[in-house]
């Protein structure tokens, strides 16, 4: 499918940075994650492409589309990206895409499908940071690794580790190859349960343990929030603020965690986008 939304500016050669959301399971937030993550980067001056890589759910190509359907009915400009849904059968054919939808910009994202996917692993391979949001659970930490069931101690790596352990080691290669900086791979909690305590002790100290063996880093993500869900329709973001009307304290907690997120990400910036932290400053 042909993309869509804001043109690019940036000239010349240099290769767009490339952030991969990837999980096999779905409802761990990812799509939502990567959307806010695109506006985020948008709003601070960086010239954002996405490339949703499920076409029956497309969730991320539907949102984007949201938003564009909103600045036409209000008749208002938004900061947002350049979008497509890759529903192709052929590696090299969404390799194409992939090069010609980044042309003259900053960052290219990928939303990959919830479930095993070829397409989702082999964009892992080309991946600067590859983002795995993870709920604040076991059943979702037995994605990445198993644990013992009374010590809660890591006992081996998961399936989808050594999945993502093997892309890692192919993005290796590539970085000897082409000059290319390491890939950055960071698990993002997202849905983090401060009411069960000591559940999310055994999580944190499950994590951190995993995190040395399989070679991620942690951020803080994004907590359960109603209104993540219902701006979908709209395609707006909490970052949208003069158009979502009053925000109640959640609304703002939920605005401050995407920040740090963000900010987790350590995402490399273009000059031009470093003077606006003014994203944070007008709150």
């Amino acid at each position: 499918m042909l993309p869509v939304g804001k043109p690019g500016k940036r000239n010349g050669p240099v290769t767009a940075h490339r952030i991969v959301f990837a999980n096999e399971k779905g409802g761990t937030g990812k799509s939502t994650t990567a959307v806010h993550v695109a506006i985020a980067l948008a709003y601070q001056g960086a010239n954002v492409a996405c490339i949703d890589l499920d076409p029956r759910q497309r969730t991320l190509y539907r949102y984007l589309e949201n938003r564009m359907e909103t600045e036409r009915k209000r008749e208002i400009s938004l900061p947002g990206a350049r979008f497509a849904v890759y529903d192709g059968d052929d590696v090299n054919e969404l390799d194409d895409m992939a090069e010609q939808i980044a042309q003259g910009y900053d960052f290219l994202v990928f939303d990959t499908p919830g479930r095993d996917d070829a397409f989702a692993r082999h964009v892992a391979t080309t991946a600067d940071t590859l983002v795995t949001p993870l709920n604040d659970s076991f059943v979702d930490f037995d994605l990445l690794g198993q644990v013992e069931s009374e010590t809660f101690k890591v006992k081996k790596l998961s399936f989808y580790a050594e999945v993502m352990w093997e892309a890692r080691k192919k993005r290796g290669l590539k970085t000897i190859a082409e000059g290319r900086r390491d890939l950055d791979w960071v698990v993002v909690r997202n849905r983090v349960q401060h009411v069960e305590a000591r559940n999310m002790r055994r999580i944190d100290g499950a994590l951190q343990e995993l995190s040395k063996r399989a070679g991620f880093r942690i951020a803080a993500g994004l907590s359960e929030r109603v209104i993540f869900r219902e701006l979908f329709p709209s395609g707006l973001t909490l970052l949208d603020k003069g158009h979502l009307g009053d925000l109640g304290t959640s609304h703002l907690v939920a605005r401050q965690e995407l920040r740090g997120l963000v900010a987790g990400l350590k995402l490399p910036m273009p000059s031009r986008g470093q003077t606006e932290l003014a994203l944070a400053a007008a709150t």
